[in-house]
């Protein structure tokens, strides 16, 4: 039954949308298909992704808040607790919405590797296609001189550079000075998730890459509309 509901429900209609917008959109350019795929799936995501990152600007500023009461020499330690309780209760965040926008892409990635996975010749393309797609005979897998089906070490790179510097630039901008328990996160996970990418079909990164970008869109975005107010410690 699970088995069904993945492949009636989640896969074919991925994989058909997927197909038409290769037929109809991108000239029968499958990388352009995979973009195109992914901006949708992050328009539809639009309504948490705006809700994450009005978290990520109140975050922000609650981690300067603190800071800034932290270094407070005319203030003892338990009025400091006191304060630091008050503003992160006031900062009402979301988690949810985050864990939606990243749920989901990690779905559409998951169905993203079965479709390679399966294969995409003709007579594989024909049995899960809708009788309303037209069948596009031989697909097209060359992105710029790149094979989509098979593992690629510089789009991968690619990807754990950019989370990487983007990690850099978030400490930049806070002006947090880097621990050694910040190490791991600073390094590892841009390391692991190249990695990763690395033993996987080069669509994966294209996938990935392209997500990130939108995010750096939206994040830019954001910043106009979202600025909450700073809160001063009571006195």
């Amino acid at each position: 039954m699970l088995t069904s509901i993945w492949n009636e429900w989640l896969y074919k209609p991925l994989f058909n949308l997927l197909i038409w917008i290769y037929n109809n959109w991108t000239n029968e350019n499958l990388g352009w298909a995979v973009v195109n795929i992914t901006i949708l799936l992050r328009l539809a995501l639009l309504p948490f992704s705006l809700i994450s990152e009005r978290n990520r600007v109140r975050n922000e500023v609650l981690i300067k808040d603190v800071k800034s009461l932290q270094n407070n020499v005319h203030m003892d330690e338990i009025t400091k607790k006191q304060e630091i309780r008050k503003m992160m209760k006031s900062r009402k965040v979301q988690p949810w919405a985050k864990a939606i926008v990243l749920g989901m892409q990690a779905l559409v990635l998951i169905l993203l590797y079965q479709v390679f996975l399966r294969g995409i010749t003709g007579d594989k393309i024909a049995k899960f296609l809708y009788p309303i797609i037209e069948l596009p005979g031989s697909i097209n897998t060359n992105f710029y001189g790149f094979d989509l089906g098979a593992r690629n070490f510089f789009w991968a790179f690619l990807v754990g550079f950019f989370l990487f510097f983007e990690i850099y630039m978030n400490y930049k901008k806070l002006k947090l000075k880097i621990r050694k328990k910040d190490l791991a996160y600073f390094f590892l996970f841009p390391l692991i998730v190249f990695l990763a990418l690395w033993f996987l079909p080069m669509v994966k990164s294209l996938f990935v890459l392209t997500s990130l970008l939108f995010s750096v869109i939206i994040h830019q975005f954001t910043k106009i509309i979202f600025t909450p107010k700073k809160i001063e410690p009571s006195v």
